[in-house]
């Protein structure tokens, strides 16, 4: 059975991430109340002239998936933590960074509407 809503998603995630998910999608929604909810990559996935960011729910972190450059802007305040070429792991055994994690999204729309009117 394929995940259709980030509501569905949260729901089937183990009951311990849930509410670290419910609260990580309420930042994401006030940085950026005019994105569209989705599932991509079975993630659940922020869109706003592209996609803005993913997460996910691991076993012993959330992943957070800002792309390449929403990575590289917050390397410093990022370095505590795994990282991959766009992606973030915060740890479910310690405070999840959610006032960087604004910072990261409000950065990610901005570039993301940079990016749309250059094209225009």
């Amino acid at each position: 059975m394929s995940i259709q809503t980030i509501d569905e998603y949260i729901q089937q995630a183990p009951e311990d991430t849930r509410e670290i998910l419910r609260t990580l999608r309420k930042v994401i929604q006030e940085e950026a109340p005019e994105a569209k909810e989705t599932i991509k990559y079975q993630m659940p996935t922020f869109v706003l002239n592209g996609n803005l960011v993913h997460f996910a729910a691991f076993k012993k972190h959330i992943g957070f998936y800002p792309v390449p450059s929403g990575i590289e802007a917050f390397q410093q305040e990022l370095a505590p933590y795994k990282q991959g070429k766009g992606s973030v792991q915060f740890p479910l055994n310690q405070p999840i960074p959610y006032e960087l994690i604004r910072k990261v999204v409000r950065f990610r729309i901005a570039e993301n509407y940079k990016k749309a009117n250059s094209k225009q």
